[in-house]
């Protein structure tokens, strides 16, 4: 982090907290790669708190550098302007994603506002706070989608998809996903929202020992896939996406549709469309959803991969 990219992340974040939305959203994500030398520094609005998130370990000279131009923002009148009140940094290169408080009150829990749903996250704590803020086109888009469907998500995490397809009209959600403290999380989100909660089933199993578990709750009008890149002994993306795939058309009604995403920076789109077209035949690629304009990325290909599929 040059002294020019610092003075650059210092104008993008004082633009964006002039103009500081009502809900959560990044506000600046250097690793699009479109600004030298900030290629591994996020910073999220998360309604009053800001979070910097580093992801490789800057020259100690530049950390300390970084964080006395941090230390000036609350200072200025667009801080003030925009209700800021916490500034914390997250250094997510270390193994326990250690996270500084440089001004205001540690802030453990945080009810957060998408689309006017409510979130739950956790600040300080993990190295993700349980919501993506880049998958907001896909939450949409399955609000949009999903009324009446019964809804398989898969990889469910804290259930934002879920959330977003209870909020739009689902019949039925069932979110399965091995990390059960993710999953009561889950609950915790479609409690905020005051949803319903016999509308929705919480499966905490390995996928891939629990297929049985899985194809008794279909036929599924609309099957969400969203994995981790890699989760050390539960998936690899060249591995494992194949086989969740290849299950397709046993989960799916003969109207089907499935939302598949991925974001590993090394495969592009390709990857899913030839996956499908192999191990799924009987589906169909109808589009690629937008990523939001918040996070721009000098390689299309590189960024949030979220692909519609339909049967037929």
């Amino acid at each position: 982090m040059t002294p020019e990219a610092l003075a650059t992340l210092d104008t993008h974040l004082l633009a964006a907290l002039r103009a500081a939305p009502a809900e959560t959203r990044r506000l600046f994500h250097g690793r699009g790669r479109c600004w030298p030398g900030l290629e591994q520094l996020t910073v999220d609005w998360l309604q009053g708190v800001v979070l910097i998130s580093l992801f490789k370990e800057p020259e100690a000279a530049h950390l300390q550098a970084l964080k006395q131009q941090l230390a000036r923002l609350p200072a200025s009148g667009e801080w003030q302007q925009a209700g800021a009140h916490t500034l914390a940094l997250q250094h997510r290169y270390l193994a326990q994603s250690t996270t500084e408080w440089l001004v205001g009150e540690v802030v453990d829990e945080l009810t957060i506002t998408e689309g006017g749903l409510r979130y739950r996250i956790d600040l300080g704590k993990k190295q993700n706070s349980g919501l993506f803020l880049d998958m907001r086109y896909g939450r949409n888009w399955v609000r949009e989608h999903a009324q009446g469907m019964r809804v398989l998500n898969l990889f469910a995490y804290t259930c934002g998809f879920s959330v977003a397809a209870i909020e739009g009209g689902a019949e039925h959600v069932v979110n399965l996903d091995m990390a059960r403290g993710a999953l009561s999380r889950g609950r915790d989100n479609h409690r905020l929202n005051g949803h319903d909660m016999g509308k929705v089933s919480f499966l905490g199993h390995d996928l891939f020992k629990s297929w049985a578990k899985v194809t008794s709750g279909g036929p599924y009008d609309l099957v969400i896939i969203d994995p981790p890149s890699f989760q050390r002994g539960s998936f690899l993306l060249t591995k494992d996406y194949q086989r969740v795939l290849r299950r397709l058309p046993d989960l799916l009604t003969p109207q089907g549709t499935v939302l598949a995403c991925m974001n590993d920076p090394a495969y592009g789109e390709d990857f899913l469309i030839d996956g499908v077209t192999r191990e799924a035949p009987g589906l169909r690629f109808a589009q690629r959803l937008e990523n939001p304009p918040e996070f721009p990325d000098i390689d299309p290909q590189s960024g949030l991969k979220a692909l519609v599929f339909r049967q037929g």
